[in-house]
């Protein structure tokens, strides 16, 4: 059976045009080609939920030119493919912490959701400056509100209610984690949905994934038995 939902760490755009000879913006934009294709490419296979790691908490602490540049490069994604990704019947949610975002960007973000709101095909969820902790910390403030509110008892708080109001919400976790680029780490992604997800660690760089990447990925997914902790 195929996996209902993918998360991919999409790694090694920078390395990718370092062997290339070429700008890390070189390298980032053809990442954001790749991306593209994999998000058109899982929605023919009838996958439900795709979820990609777009930036993390993290690289905030990339150089401020770098991090300018992938702010630049989100807006002009986003008004390029948003049209297309709509025509498909793509869903665009986007997670993570907002605050430290440009304004042009979160009016775009915005627009992305509202516009696609209503669509029924792929659910592409995209996380931008999310990390895993701070997922984990926001939803434990959250509760905290509830409590300080009235809205909820301490002996209300159970593995359900704290997953509500994790950033992936309703959405079912993850079977299947791809990273790219031959590292063979989570980098705090998903921290709480991935307890029993399937880990693929996949030797190309994110410029170089292709359908036969994700075919392979997939079929890797196919041939585990998923006990959950279980002896079954």
């Amino acid at each position: 059976m195929k996996p209902n939902h993918i998360a991919i760490i999409m790694d090694g755009n920078g390395r990718w045009a370092t062997s290339h000879n070429k700008s890390r913006k070189f390298g980032h934009k053809r990442g954001a080609k790749s991306a593209r294709d994999i998000v058109r490419y899982t929605g023919m296979l009838g996958i439900k939920y795709l979820t990609l790691y777009a930036f993390s908490t993290e690289n905030w602490g990339r150089p401020l030119k770098e991090v300018d540049l992938l702010m630049t490069l989100f807006v002009e994604t986003l008004d390029s493919e948003i049209e297309d990704l709509n025509d498909n019947n793509v869903r665009v949610i986007f997670i993570g912490d907002r605050s430290g975002l440009t304004k042009s960007l979160i009016d775009k973000i915005d627009k992305a959701e509202l516009l696609t709101k209503d669509n029924q095909g792929l659910n592409l969820t995209v996380a931008l400056a999310y990390g895993g902790r701070w997922d984990i910390i926001n939803a434990t403030r959250l509760i905290l509100d509830k409590i300080q509110n009235n809205e909820l008892n301490h002996s209300d708080i159970d593995e359900d209610q704290l997953s509500s109001l994790m950033q992936l919400g309703s959405k079912p976790d993850p079977d299947l984690l791809i990273r790219t680029g031959g590292e063979k780490r989570i980098s705090n992604f998903l921290l709480w949905n991935i307890a029993y997800t399937e880990l693929y660690f996949c030797e190309s760089l994110w410029p170089d994934f292709n359908h036969s990447d994700l075919d392979i990925a997939i079929e890797f997914y196919t041939e585990r038995k998923r006990r959950y902790g279980k002896n079954v």
